[in-house]
Formats: C-alpha cells, sequence, structure tokens
C-alpha cells in the first residue's frame, strides 16, 4: 500500500478531463445508457449503472439528462445495439497505448483508431499486444479536499482497497475490479462521493518521453479521445513538467 504518489499522472496534468463539455457528456450518457440496457436501470441492483452515475455526478451532467438516458436504455427505447471493444498499440517512443470504446460499428471504429495512430507515428496492434503491460483494476478518485493522505490512506485499508496514490491535487486509490463497488461504497461513508469509480488500465511502469516525442504522443491521444466510440484512452509514459510548459 502506498500513501504517496509513485509515479506523477499525466493524463490528468494534461487536463485530459477538460474537453469540450457536449463531447464528454455525449460519452457519459452513452456509457449511462448502455449500462442501463445491460443491467435495468436500479442503481443499487446494477453495478455498472452505479459507477457511471458517480462519474456522470462527478462531471456536473444535468440531473435531467441522467435520468432520460437511465429511462432510455432500461426502457429498450434506444434499440442500437453498443458494443465494447479494446484497441491496443503502439505511440511515439514506444509508449504503449490501450483504447476502449462504445460502438454499434465495428467497420467505423477500427479505422478511425487506425487511421489516428498512423497519423502520429504510432502503430496499432493486436488484442492483447500491450495490455500486459497494465493491470485491470478498479479505480476511484477523490480531490485533494476529501482529506489528508494519512486519512484517505486509513479509510482505503478498511474499505479493502489494494493501493493509494495521493498528491497535491487528488488521491487516487486502486482496488481489485471484483470489489470496486463494495469499496467506493464504503469510502462514501466517510469521504462522501468520488470524483470517479471505473475500471481502468493502470501501467506497470512509465516511459520518460523526451521532447522530440512528446508533442506528436499528445496529439495521438487528443485525436483518439476525440473519437465519438472512444470512451477512455490509457498510456504508460511521464513527461517532465519543463516540457509540458514548453507544449503548453
Amino acid at each position: 500500500m502506498a500513501g504517496h504518489s509513485k509515479f506523477k499522472n499525466i493524463m490528468h496534468r494534461k487536463g485530459a478531463q477538460d474537453k469540450k463539455r457536449a463531447k464528454l457528456f455525449t460519452k457519459l450518457i452513452k456509457e449511462l445508457t448502455v449500462a442501463a440496457q445491460g443491467g435495468g436501470g436500479d442503481v443499487d441492483a446494477n453495478p455498472r449503472l452505479r459507477t457511471a452515475v458517480t462519474t456522470a455526478k462527478a462531471q456536473n451532467l444535468p440531473k435531467d439528462t441522467m435520468e432520460r438516458a437511465i429511462k432510455r436504455g432500461s426502457s429498450g427505447e434506444d434499440m442500437v445495439n453498443y458494443e465494447q471493444v479494446r484497441y491496443e498499440g503502439y505511440g511515439p517512443a514506444g509508449v504503449a497505448i490501450v483504447v476502449e470504446a462504445l460502438t454499434d460499428n465495428r467497420n467505423r471504429t477500427a479505422p478511425e483508431v487506425r487511421f489516428a495512430f498512423n497519423k502520429y507515428n504510432g502503430n496499432l496492434g493486436e488484442t492483447n499486444s500491450v495490455s500486459f503491460q497494465f493491470d485491470h483494476v478498479g479505480h476511484i478518485t477523490y480531490p485533494a479536499s476529501a482529506g489528508s493522505a494519512d486519512k484517505v490512506l486509513e479509510y482505503a485499508i478498511e474499505a479493502g482497497a489494494e493501493d493509494v496514490e495521493s498528491s497535491d491535487d487528488e488521491h487516487d486509490i486502486y482496488c481489485n475490479p471484483n470489489d470496486l463497488h463494495v469499496v467506493a461504497g464504503e469510502l462514501a461513508k466517510h469521504l462522501g462521493d468520488a470524483s470517479s469509480a471505473k475500471f481502468t488500465w493502470r501501467p506497470q511502469n512509465l516511459i520518460a518521453v523526451d521532447e522530440d516525442n512528446a508533442e506528436t504522443l499528445l496529439k495521438l491521444i487528443d485525436a483518439l479521445e476525440d473519437l465519438d466510440d472512444v470512451q477512455d484512452v490509457y498510456a504508460n509514459f511521464d513527461i517532465a513538467d519543463d516540457i509540458l510548459e514548453k507544449l503548453n
């Protein structure tokens, strides 16, 4: 169990969550709808939906929009059949990238993902070609204001978490994916609602990326995140603060 941040979370530092609100809301609505389609509209009985609701609330998705998405999915009004797919490949500097998407047409999504990789000096690989470099875990985040690192660590241990990384910005709590909803529920009793609670691909090690490759790599990740079908992008890299400042 680690009480302090071992690695800098480049995805948060580069503002990956500061996407255009309309684009972000579209992804949240799709996840709510699909979660309700698969497990019904009862949040207490549907762990995936509970996770989607937590994330949607943290991103300030309007309540009525959230309720409509859940109703549409659970009632069968939305007859589009989405499937969850994963793409894997390498970006500049040999950085491993995992892309998770929800799509109703693989023949549309796969070429879009491949085009982004090719455009920014990457290579789309086969399934499982890079995911072995990541651990599939439950990931719960809280803002730093939720409590001190010691307190959050204490609550996380009691809740059954496996690891905690605290920084000036937030607390990242990791657990076995099978325990995500139990751990999140226990933490909520002490810390309130989380900023997010979801399944994620956590890199086992980070690759330091130099200035020559950093800009292209960030453009690749931005291009992937901008695709309508892509829900999340994970990569095992770190960029020094001075390089990020130059790029920004």
